[in-house]
């Protein structure tokens, strides 16, 4: 979107609308103010009518709900709310408004929201802007995964799982009692999905790392893990993943 923003002021204060347009006067190479609306009803039909680039909107007005009117325009703008009020702020940004101004609005925050606007590309969507505003975000890892039994279905938590060992075509897996489990996940799958909790140690075993006990130099840079389990299970490493064995447990 090339600037200057064909810019729409809507609130229902005579006065506030003075004062915004007074300071967007002096940005004009950003901002060409094409009408005034003092209601939510009255917004919604010049923003259908007028199709601004940019609106800069009360929060608390007569006549239609904003955040309602916002959700049913066809047109979308690009939104700045203003209002006196800062415990609408949560909700405004939700409505993937560009930026949440306080009044009275002073000239320097305007300079602010024209640098967030300048983030803008002519062809990026505001809803594409918000998400690289946004911190990143964080990934829902998975709890636990699931052995089948028949017509049954038993999910084991990974948090008792020790260890995952390749067998053919499939993976085994056990808990801290020693009880075998089975998954047709591929343990390349597995190392790929798993939590940081767990460590590729051979070409065919992941281990849970909170269940490592006791570890043994073994010959060619392996070692013997002793794990914490019923069985007091052993397992030869490969001497291929001894560096990230030696990192891990800073050995």
């Amino acid at each position: 979107m090339l600037v200057p923003y064909k810019t729409l002021i809507i609130d229902d204060e005579h006065l506030a609308r003075v004062r915004l347009k007074r300071i967007l006067a002096e940005y004009t190479k950003h901002f060409e103010i094409i009408g005034e609306a003092n209601n939510g009803n009255q917004a919604f039909e010049m923003i259908e009518n007028l199709k601004p680039d940019l609106i800069f909107m009360d929060i608390q007005m007569p006549g239609k709900n904003v955040f309602e009117m916002l959700s049913e325009i066809k047109h979308q703008p690009i939104v700045v709310f203003c209002t006196a009020f800062d415990n609408y702020a949560l909700q405004a940004f939700n409505s993937l408004s560009i930026d949440y101004l306080l009044k009275p609005v002073e000239k320097s925050r305007i300079e602010i929201t024209i640098s967030k606007l300048e983030h803008l590309h002519k062809d990026q969507s505001l809803g594409e802007l918000i998400k690289k505003l946004l911190p990143p975000e964080k990934k829902n890892n998975p709890v636990s995964i699931a052995h089948k039994c028949g017509d049954k279905i038993v999910l084991v938590k990974f948090s008792e799982i020790t260890y995952f060992k390749a067998d053919n075509n499939y993976v085994n897996f056990y808990n801290t009692e020693s009880k075998e489990f089975i998954t047709e996940h591929t343990l390349q799958m597995l190392e790929d999905s798993l939590l940081p909790d767990f460590l590729r140690i051979s070409k065919s075993v992941i281990v849970n790392c909170n269940f490592v006990k006791e570890l043994h130099k073994y010959f060619r840079g392996k070692y013997i893990i002793n794990l914490n389990d019923l069985n007091r299970t052993k397992i030869e490493s490969g001497a291929y993943y001894r560096d990230r064995i030696i990192t891990r447990f800073n050995i």
